[in-house]
């Protein structure tokens, strides 16, 4: 293989990993991460209320997700959930970095080395039992409690909050918790 070919190789290479390291952040306006955010808070164990569901995901319940400081500062996400398909747990680990400083609900989050993807927290209860969050786009949406349940009241307002930034919230999977 020629000098040229090998140094094309390369630049491809570091091209893909440059990107898939950038952070896809939210479409600004409505879909702001919250300010202010206290991440020491946010960390700890979540259920899954609901999401617009994606491969990664497709087909699982009783879903949730840990957060927990790493000894680097960087944040370990723990998510898991059962596959009723496969009759099994699946998990997934990875690591956040806050994009914005701790002060911002702006995460990148990676399950995959180098690749991260945007995750903010758009809306969150004083006392951090209730979050609304999105992904990189409209695609990707999760509504988290602290318990398997979440009252009417803020389940209705954080749809409606969805509905307003452009979330198909006809598509959402209501995760079962048992």
């Amino acid at each position: 293989m020629g000098k040229k070919k090998i140094s094309v190789m390369a630049i491809s290479v570091i091209s893909l990993c440059l990107l898939g390291c950038k952070v896809f952040k939210p479409i600004e306006g409505r879909r702001d991460a919250v300010k202010p955010f206290d991440v020491d808070k946010y960390l700890g164990k979540w259920y899954e209320i609901c999401r617009l569901d994606f491969y990664w995901e497709k087909g699982l319940s009783q879903v949730t997700a840990e957060y927990s400081k790493n000894p680097d500062g960087t944040i370990q996400v723990k998510n898991c959930g059962f596959s009723d398909k496969k009759g099994k747990w699946q998990q997934s680990i990875g690591k956040a970095k806050p994009v914005s400083g701790i002060t911002t609900g702006a995460l990148k989050v990676s399950f995959f080395g180098p690749f991260y993807g945007g995750y903010n927290v758009v809306k969150i209860d004083p006392k951090y039992k209730y979050a609304l969050v999105f992904g990189k786009n409209t695609d990707y949406m999760w509504i988290l409690s602290r318990e398997k349940t979440i009252p009417d009241s803020i389940k209705d307002e954080y749809i409606q909050y969805a509905i307003q930034t452009g979330c198909d919230t006809s598509k959402l999977v209501w995760t079962r918790q048992e």
